[in-house]
């Protein structure tokens, strides 16, 4: 599998460390930075991988910051992508079973790494259910509903 990483400052000895992880798992690997704790603007790195996963070149992607939710916000601003922050094993699992979710969301300073290299692993080996997920997932995909009426 073909995975990208991203992220900030606050992220980037964690992403670094998923990176060589997913690398030992046997994946490709495409990191997309940051590599230093420079400061540096999370939505960058957020929609880089994000562009990454939606255009196919990468299966799957990872984004760190300090919580993980901003750099995800930016991720999820590109169209295909289904972002999460997981910080529990039953989320990373259930965001992929339920939800197709393809790009992960982790959070330097609050996830340690043991537990974030569990959360990669159930978040790469766990499948998509499909089934009756697969309507609510294609919801997800759609442009949003309008009602009728809406001048928009």
């Amino acid at each position: 599998m073909r995975i990208a990483f991203g992220a900030d400052h606050a992220g980037f000895e964690l992403k670094d460390l998923l990176a060589r992880y997913a690398a030992g798992l046997g994946h490709e690997v495409l990191d997309l930075g940051t590599s230093s704790a420079a400061s540096v603007d999370y939505p960058d790195f957020g929609f880089a991988v994000g562009e990454v996963v939606a255009s196919g070149r990468a299966d799957r992607g990872v984004v760190v910051c300090g919580t993980g939710v901003g750099i995800a916000i930016a991720a999820n601003r590109v169209r295909g992508v289904r972002a999460g922050v997981a910080t529990d094993l039953f989320t990373a699992r259930l965001m992929r079973e339920h939800n197709d979710a393809n790009v992960l969301g982790l959070g330097a300073r609050v996830t340690a790494p043991p537990l974030a290299m569990a959360l990669l692993e159930a978040f790469l080996t766990t499948p998509f259910a499909g089934g009756r997920h697969q309507k609510r997932v294609d919801k997800l995909d759609a442009p949003p509903p309008r009602p009728e009426g809406d001048p928009r």
